[in-house]
């Protein structure tokens, strides 16, 4: 029997002999990627819907075409092989998040970069980005269950790739004893978010010891745990044998007797991430800790209201807090995903109203060059002929006028 995202069914031939207890092990699904299964899954004739590719080796072509390009490599977890739709690859909003085609990529905008926000500027020590007066970001390890196109750390996050040679933040003893001294020193931190790359894709012994240390230094009163986790390989979060999310909850237990809010930030982008497996396991972690959720808005996946709409409705209904969507970064070799700022405006006024306050994310611009999140909505001037909006960010620049620059992507301009 076969069973993936929405129960027993023959959807994958290549897993129809796995069991369930295999497939919700977490060690089970690292132990498959794409590689090993791409050519099985699709079907000799894939839908083209105006594409000139309509057979799978085109389409196999096509993403290998486009890999060479990409800034980011490629890793999947069959969670997330399993809910994208096979016979329907090319108009499938999972599959475009995680593995390019050629000929849907287009130009970059002459004003991206490989880290937008300027984060190794802001980085008094290597892995933490200290950008806002009393919060800081510590980047663990710059590994990931899943290897998103869009990632705004493509400059450090994953294997190297043949147009990227990544910063690497391996999570060495070194680097973090660094880390955790400078927390320390910084007395004016109250607010660390451990990220990375992934928190999920740390050992339970690492949770463990990034929670104590945070918890034991009495400036600190909340941290979060950032990761895709949930939304791309829930199985670690139900599987009896591996205790990454007995530690988180110890620690957030622990943290709750010292007045401290421990949380888990996570990251769904579309309804159809959501499976049986993602409930069960948003359940347990509902009993126990805060879970929010950040969305980034991409061209084709969750850009139009319907959508967004039944993501936001989706995640409340399994208790997780809809926190913010992220208006795409100015990153390269994903322009195709990359939405204009009047996108997410449009949005936000229709979205508003259609669910309780409390369940209403914040809809963002993380300002390029490191001016820190905004409420797109606060832009000094927008410019829709050039695709430029401005932004003023007086808590990061102390109260300057500096301005921050946001351009839309070259291809939703006019002419």
């Amino acid at each position: 029997m076969c069973y993936l995202a929405y129960g027993p069914c023959p959807k994958i031939p290549l897993w129809n002999g796995v069991s369930e207890n295999d497939f919700v092990s977490y060690r089970w699904q690292l132990r498959e990627f794409l590689a090993s299964t791409l050519p099985d899954l699709l079907p000799s004739k894939i839908p083209s819907c105006g594409s000139t590719l309509g057979t799978r080796d085109e389409f196999i072509d096509s993403v290998s075409e486009a890999i060479a390009l990409a800034p980011m490599a490629i890793r999947l977890t069959p969670h997330i092989m399993s809910v994208i739709d096979w016979s329907n690859p090319i108009n499938d909003p999972v599959r475009r998040q995680f593995i390019p085609m050629k000929n849907e990529l287009v130009p970059n905008h002459p004003r991206l970069k490989l880290d937008s926000l300027n984060e190794e500027h802001d980085s008094p020590v290597k892995g933490l980005v200290h950008r806002y007066p009393t919060k800081a970001l510590f980047l663990a390890t710059s590994v990931c269950n899943v290897y998103c196109r869009f990632c705004t750390r493509s400059y450090a996050v994953g294997a190297n790739t043949s147009t990227v040679t990544k910063a690497s933040l391996k999570p060495t003893k070194r680097r973090w004893d660094e880390v955790f001294s400078y927390i320390k020193n910084t007395p004016q931190l109250n607010d660390i978010v451990v990220s990375g790359g992934d928190s999920y894709y740390l050992s339970p012994e690492q949770l463990y010891d990034i929670g104590e240390r945070l918890l034991s230094i009495p400036h600190i009163k909340r941290f979060r745990y950032a990761t895709k986790g949930l939304a791309v390989c829930p199985s670690r979060i139900t599987d009896p044998n591996d205790t990454w999310s007995a530690v988180l909850i110890a620690i957030s237990d622990k943290g709750k007797k010292m007045g401290k809010a421990v949380a888990v930030h996570t990251h769904f982008n579309h309804p159809n991430e959501i499976a049986w497996t993602t409930q069960r396991a948003a359940q347990e972690l509902f009993e126990k800790v805060t879970v929010r959720n950040q969305t980034v808005l991409l061209r084709g996946v969750n850009d139009d209201v319907s959508t967004m709409s039944t993501l936001i409705k989706s995640l409340a209904d399994m208790n997780i807090q809809p926190y913010y969507v992220y208006q795409g970064d100015m990153v390269r070799g994903v322009e195709d995903l990359r939405t204009p700022l009047s996108t997410i405006l449009d949005l936000e006024m229709q979205l508003r109203g259609t669910i309780g306050g409390f369940l209403t994310p914040q809809f963002i611009v993380d300002l390029p060059g490191g001016g820190g999140k905004r409420l797109a909505s606060t832009y000094q001037t927008y410019d829709r002929a050039t695709g430029v909006s401005t932004f003023l960010a007086p808590a990061i620049t102390g109260g300057s006028e500096q301005v921050f620059e946001y351009h839309d992507p070259g291809w939703s301009l006019p002419g």
